[in-house]
């Protein structure tokens, strides 16, 4: 069955204070917007990447965290290690298991059981992706992170979120001194043979061409194995500026913009998290929508792989309109 609303109006986004602002009406009905065309849906393909996010907690406040992790956010606690292997023995029974496990957070190696859960999913089979700011917390688990790499080697990729190629656009969102620590740290990762990659942001207002070359130069400068021209190696996410008050996405879309329902990320991806307060964890149909409780698709892994509603403007704004996805590549 298609994922449904679990309540009516407005009243269906009270975890979710971005879609409380826009105009009643918009982003509300699952089946057609608010001019009355049939809403776009999104069937699963298959599950390539299952997320698990480790909770909200993170050393950093960032200016435009799409989650609002901070280090007071704990709407979505800690994730247990007992949990999440529940989960990859879930994934591992599918008809096509995936391929990637992502942990993200929050700052994932904030969470006491991290270290844990990565050598589960490595020792499981699959490919193990981390995203992380590089910075103490990670540095603090130098050790156990070397282990992993002379276990698992090149499976274990571990993503460094760096927002602009200079200090002072990076330290704009990260804040003051954020720069110097996560340069040491993506250094270190270097120089220590991880399998690195590297998420910046394209909020700039500069050319592609040009943001990925300023990139290169910094990587060049500092020892990065990272190719700045290799979308996988290099990210660069869209903004979802909440500001902004975005299209709704019809069926009709697809052939206008030349898109397929299949590259959008909630064809092939899911997201494993435990609100606070909660017994137990439940899934998302994606990384970027936590707190809108119609993207639940319940605590089975299954089960959640039914078409997906585009009803939250960040559908719109960050996978249909700005093409970007979560996922390893």
């Amino acid at each position: 069955m298609e994922q449904e609303s679990t309540a009516t109006g407005q009243a269906a986004h009270t975890l979710d204070p971005l879609i409380a602002r826009l105009p009643v009406g918009k982003f509300n009905d699952p089946r057609v917007t608010l001019d009355g065309q049939p809403r776009a849906t999104v069937a699963p393909t298959a599950l390539d990447t299952l997320w698990f996010n480790t909770g909200t907690l993170c050393n950093l406040t960032c200016a435009t965290c799409y989650i609002e992790s901070s280090p007071r956010n704990d709407r979505l606690t800690w994730l247990a290690r007992a949990e999440v292997v529940r989960f990859l023995a879930d994934a591992a029974a599918l008809p096509r298991p995936p391929r990637t496990i992502g942990f993200t957070g929050g700052e994932p190696f904030m969470n006491p059981d991290i270290i844990d859960m990565l050598q589960d999913a490595l020792a499981a089979g699959f490919e193990a992706l981390v995203l992380t700011n590089a910075m103490r917390p990670m540095m603090k688990l130098a050790v156990p992170l070397f282990a992993l790499r002379d276990a698992h080697g090149p499976r274990l990729t571990i993503r460094v979120s760096v927002d602009h190629y200079t200090r002072e656009l990076h330290e704009s969102e990260r804040g003051r001194r954020s720069w110097a620590p996560m340069l040491k740290g993506l250094e270190w990762l270097a120089v220590n043979g991880f399998t690195l990659h590297v998420a910046g942001r394209a909020r700039w207002n500069e050319p592609e061409d040009a943001l990925r070359a300023g990139y290169a130069t910094l990587f060049r400068t500092h020892g990065i194995a990272v190719d700045a021209h290799d979308p996988a190696q290099l990210v660069l996410f869209p903004e979802m500026d909440e500001r902004a008050d975005v299209p709704e996405i019809t069926e009709a879309c697809w052939g206008i913009l030349g898109k397929q329902p299949e590259s959008v990320m909630c064809a092939s991806s899911r997201m494993v998290v435990k609100r606070n307060g909660a017994t137990a964890p439940v899934v998302l149909a994606c990384t970027l929508i936590a707190y809108d409780p119609r993207f639940e698709l319940g605590s089975d892994l299954a089960g959640s792989l039914v078409p997906v509603a585009l009803n939250h403007p960040h559908c719109a704004k960050f996978c249909v309109l700005g093409g970007a996805s979560c996922s390893a590549g």
